[in-house]
C-alpha cells in the first residue's frame, strides 16, 4: 500500500526534496506486544490497526529491552519527583541505574532511526510522559513524575513531537500531535538536503496557514525571521526557525484562531463566486464557529473553491490538504 502520509515531492528554488514515509515510536505493548510485567499487552486497536495502515511503528519496551523477564515484579517510581528512583514494587530492588544505562545506548540506535514522533504508555514508570504516581518515604504517591526512559528520550529529542495514548484519546490533542509529526517529517526531508534559504522560504510560505491557525503573533515573528534570511549564517537561520516551529506547533488551536483562517482563505476567492455559493460558504463558516459542525467540512468546501478557481497559494498550503479520512481527525466540532 503506498501511504498518503508520504506526501508531495516539494520544490524550492534550489532544487528537490521528497517527503518520506512517517515514522513514529511506541510504547511496545501499545502494538499488542505481550511485554508488560504480567505477560499481557495493552493493545490500542485505533493506533496499531488504524494508524499502523499508514506509518511505521518503531516498538520499544525499556523494561524487556534492558534485561528484566516477563513475568516479573512491577516497578514504581520512589523518592524525589524531579530525580525518581525505579523500584519494584514489592522486594524494593532499585533499577534506576540499569534502566538510565540501557536508555543512553538505545537513545543512540534510536537517533539512526530518523523518527518523527513518539507514543508513550500512559502511567508507566518507565514510559510514562507525565502525571507518573512517585512515592514517597510514607508511601503516599504524588503525581508529579515522569518515566526514566520518556525523561531521558525527551531530553535527548526535545524538538521531537511526543504524546502518549490515553491523552490521545482527546481529539484536540489528537489533531495537534498528528499535525506536529506531519510537520517534522516535512522538516526532516528539508534538513535531509543542503541547506538553502530559498528551500526555508518555500517551506515557510506553505505552512503560513498552519502556523497562523496556532498562533497568530508566532506566525508573524517567523514570517519576520525568514524575512530576513539573508542576514543571517545559515545554521543561524535554521536553528532559531525550527525553534520557533517547535514552540509554534505545540499551541493548541481555538475554534476563533480556525475561523480567522478559514475567513482569510475565504477572501481569496470570494469574489469569484456565484452568490448562492458566497451564501453557502458562508453559512458553513458561521456553522462551524458556533460548534455546530466539524472543522473537515469548512476545509473541504474551501479546498474545493481553492482548486476551482486555481489558486495556487491556497492549493499548495497544507492547511487545506487534510491527513487520511481514517484517521478521523477535523471530525469534532
Amino acid at each position: 500500500m503506498s501511504s498518503p502520509f508520504a506526501g508531495k515531492d516539494i520544490q524550492c528554488e534550489e532544487g528537490w526534496y521528497m517527503e518520506d514515509l512517517i515514522r513514529l515510536g511506541i510504547s511496545s505493548c501499545l502494538l499488542g506486544n505481550k511485554v508488560r510485567y504480567d505477560g499481557h499487552h495493552r493493545h490500542d486497536r485505533f493506533l496499531a490497526d488504524t494508524w499502523g495502515q499508514f506509518v511505521r511503528f518503531v516498538p520499544v519496551c525499556p523494561e524487556v529491552e534492558c534485561g528484566l523477564p516477563i513475568p516479573r515484579e512491577s516497578l514504581r517510581l520512589a523518592g524525589d519527583p524531579d530525580n525518581p528512583r525505579l523500584v519494584t514494587a514489592l522486594s524494593g530492588e532499585d533499577c534506576t541505574e540499569r534502566m538510565k544505562k540501557w536508555a543512553a545506548t538505545r537513545l543512540q540506535v534510536l537517533e539512526k532511526e530518523e523518527l518523527d514522533g513518539f507514543i508513550f504508555k500512559s502511567g508507566s514508570p518507565s514510559s510514562g510522559m507525565e502525571k507518573i504516581k512517585v512515592y514517597n518515604g510514607d508511601g503516599k504517591p504524588s503525581r508529579r513524575g515522569v518515566g526514566i526512559f520518556a525523561r531521558a528520550f525527551m531530553g535527548h529529542f526535545p524538538r521531537l513531537p511526543v504524546e502518549d495514548d490515553e491523552r490521545l484519546h482527546d481529539p484536540q490533542l489528537r489533531e495537534n500531535f498528528i499535525g506536529r509529526v506531519f510537520v517534522h517529517k516535512r522538516w526532516r526531508s528539508l534538513l535531509a538536503t543542503t541547506k538553502k534559504r530559498g528551500c526555508l522560504v518555500d517551506f515557510h510560505t506553505s505552512h503560513k496557514l498552519l502556523l497562523f491557525s496556532h498562533s497568530e503573533k508566532d506566525y508573524r515573528e517567523m514570517g519576520r525571521l525568514v524575512a530576513r534570511a539573508k542576514d543571517l549564517p545559515i545554521d543561524t537561520l535554521f536553528a532559531r526557525y525550527e525553534e520557533m516551529l517547535t514552540a509554534t506547533l505545540k499551541k493548541t488551536c481555538t475554534v476563533k484562531q480556525h475561523t480567522n483562517v478559514l475567513t482569510h482563505v475565504f477572501g481569496y476567492f470570494k469574489d469569484s463566486l456565484l452568490l448562492s455559493e458566497k451564501q453557502e460558504v458562508l453559512e458553513v463558516l458561521e456553522q462551524y464557529h458556533h460548534g455546530l459542525i466539524p472543522l473537515l467540512v469548512p476545509v473541504t468546501l474551501l479546498n474545493f473553491f481553492a482548486k476551482k478557481f486555481k489558486q495556487e497559494y491556497l492549493v499548495n498550503q497544507h492547511y487545506l490538504d487534510p491527513p487520511p479520512l481514517q484517521l478521523k481527525l477535523l471530525n469534532h466540532p
